[in-house]
């Protein structure tokens, strides 16, 4: 609708234009010819006309400038066109009037506006009122004569058919451009429409999974529907993802490619692939059999074009998607910018999909650090406390018998019974300590480790050193305490259990970003390459539960020690987010 307002307007200036002009012609006509222009006897009659006119044009002007410009305004205008034209020959000679030529204003009107017929209508207007014009001359005209009035006629009558049927041309181009357009458009709207029913496809698909191996076989699927809706029939397509592995780009799903291809590793560093990453755009890639990285793909030899769209988020790639076919021109600006809002809405479902992977992985972990947790409490109780118990009912029976054999021995009996209860009482104690030790989240690391070694001494005569200062823990947030509390706490109980150590030394200090904590024994030290290899048969030492537990809170744990030479357990911990 707004188009054809539009070419209306610019058909009204352009006959505006050529009004405008034609009267230039017409006064300047009138200077060159006295006889028949100012100088004549109805002079006065042809400057009032041309005044009028020039008035009445102005009025079309403003009109068409302000965008005014009524609909019956076209008819009315090629009315008062004509009558203009008789009404200068009147005023300007009659059939001697040199300006006959303003006829054509409204014949070359009638034709772009109307029709041939309306063209063939107006010029007959005229040339009726120019030779009516000779027959109303007072003697009659002789056949010489007129016969130059006849020829004039007959130049405007050819010339309103000639306009009328170029016109009539000029019309049928036009609707046959416009239609074209409209045509173009309607297309456009329903690749638009397709695009937007297939990402809503997608997107209703990707939110119902959080598998990112389904998200990426939706992609391709998608991908290849979405080609055969805009193109109207199947197309022959070769499409895979390819993601980041490291440094190489894997094949991680794929359609269509042959077991060999499926194999295939990129660098993603050569041709259409590292433009694509490079520019964050879609790279279309004419012969990509030719392409340096594109070229490795067997199927891709027999594809006449491909086009390759980086995965990416924010300032990360993940990969790319790339699609050939053997058809060439199929690869579309609206079918690259429908793999584009696709391959953006994987990303982020891949990014879920992940994220939520990482999170059972980290639940998992989790669970098996608790379950480690529990049976070290188990192996301690078991070790500890329940034989020191079971010892206890030995000796209280013990004491029964002696009450009835020799009772002068029952106080020195009673006494061992009592210093047994006592120190399995502090057994108890410690163990409840080391799970959840109060002091820990009241008065910091320092504190609690001071107790522990405390602790542990009642029970355990071999010494334990603290090296570190007061307000060194202050560094760490209470998660990162507490993880660093309990990896050092097994670290001293295995050097206990295991090293046969004649000192242990626990070491606390800041090593540029990373709070270090290090335990230290002099015992007979073991083949880390051995702990290494066997972690499920020799979990009683621990270590893997230090790592699993250091990981958690973004830390790590390496383990330094040789036969003969003692041990160190080094817990690196950041402190990006809790200095400044």
């Amino acid at each position: 609708m707004l188009d054809s307002v539009r070419r209306r307007l610019q058909i009204d200036w352009l006959v505006s234009n050529l009004r405008w002009l034609l009267l230039f012609v017409v006064i300047l006509v009138a200077f060159l010819d006295p006889q028949h222009g100012f100088g004549g006897p109805t002079s006065l009659h042809l400057l009032a006309l041309l005044g009028l006119a020039a008035g009445y044009n102005m009025v079309v002007t403003l009109l068409l400038a302000v965008r005014l410009f009524p609909r019956p305004l076209p008819a009315v205008t090629l009315g008062v066109d004509a009558v203009l034209a008789v009404g200068l020959v009147v005023t300007s000679g009659r059939v001697e009037s040199p300006l006959l030529f303003f006829g054509l204003l409204p014949i070359i009107t009638a034709a772009l506006r109307f029709s041939l017929l309306a063209s063939l209508g107006v010029a007959l207007f005229i040339v009726i009122s120019y030779l009516g014009l000779e027959f109303l001359q007072p003697s009659p005209t002789p056949l010489a004569a007129l016969l130059p009035r006849l020829v004039d006629a007959f130049v405007l009558v050819l010339a309103a058919m000639l306009t009328g049927l170029v016109g009539q041309q000029m019309k049928r181009r036009v609707a046959l451009v416009r239609r074209r357009e409209e045509e173009e458009e309607l297309r456009r709207l329903r690749a638009r429409h397709q695009q937007s029913r297939l990402i809503f496809e997608l997107a209703s698909t990707l939110s119902a999974t959080l598998n990112y191996q389904r998200v990426l076989e939706a992609i391709l699927d998608v991908g290849e529907i979405g080609l055969r809706e805009l193109e109207g029939r199947a197309v022959p397509l070769v499409s895979a993802i390819l993601l980041f592995r490291g440094e190489r780009l894997h094949v991680a799903a794929s359609r269509h490619l042959p077991p060999r291809d499926r194999r295939t590793v990129l660098s993603g560093q050569q041709g259409a692939i590292a433009r694509a990453l490079v520019t964050a755009e879609p790279t279309l890639c004419p012969q990509p059999g030719r392409d340096p990285e594109l070229g490795q793909f067997v199927s891709m030899h027999q594809c006449r074009e491909a086009v390759t769209v980086p995965l990416r988020a924010g300032f990360e790639n993940f990969g790319t998607a790339l699609f050939g076919s053997p058809v060439p021109g199929i690869f579309t600006a609206d079918y690259q910018d429908l793999l584009v809002a696709l391959c953006n809405q994987g990303v982020v479902a891949l990014q879920n999909a992940q994220l939520y992977q990482s999170l059972i992985e980290e639940k998992e972990r989790i669970v098996a650090v608790e379950e480690d947790a529990r049976k070290k409490l188990a192996r301690d109780l078991h070790d500890g406390p329940t034989q020191s118990i079971a010892a206890i009912a030995m000796r209280v029976n013990y004491v029964r018998a002696l009450l009835e054999r020799r009772p002068e021995e029952v106080p020195e009996e009673l006494a061992r019974v009592e210093e047994l209860a006592r120190r399995t009482t502090k057994e108890i104690r410690h163990m409840l300590f080391t799970l959840r030790p109060l002091i820990l989240e009241t008065q910091g690391l320092h504190a609690a480790l001071e107790q522990y070694i405390a602790k542990r001494a009642e029970t355990d005569p071999l010494p334990i050193h603290l090296e570190t200062q007061e307000s060194i823990d202050q560094l760490l947030d209470k998660d990162q305490q507490g993880m660093v509390f309990y990896i050092i706490e097994e670290a001293i109980g295995n050097a206990r259990k295991h090293a046969h150590a004649d000192h242990i030394w626990v070491r606390l200090w800041i090593e540029g970003n990373a709070f270090v904590a290090e335990v230290e024994d002099d015992g007979v030290g073991f083949d880390v390459s051995l702990l290494e290899e066997g972690y499920e048969t020799r979990g009683s030492l621990g270590m893997l539960n230090m790592r699993e537990r250091a990981e958690l809170a973004g830390g790590s744990v390496d383990i330094r020690s040789a036969p003969g030479e003692g041990t160190k357990v080094i817990l690196r911990v950041p402190l990006g987010r809790n200095r400044g």
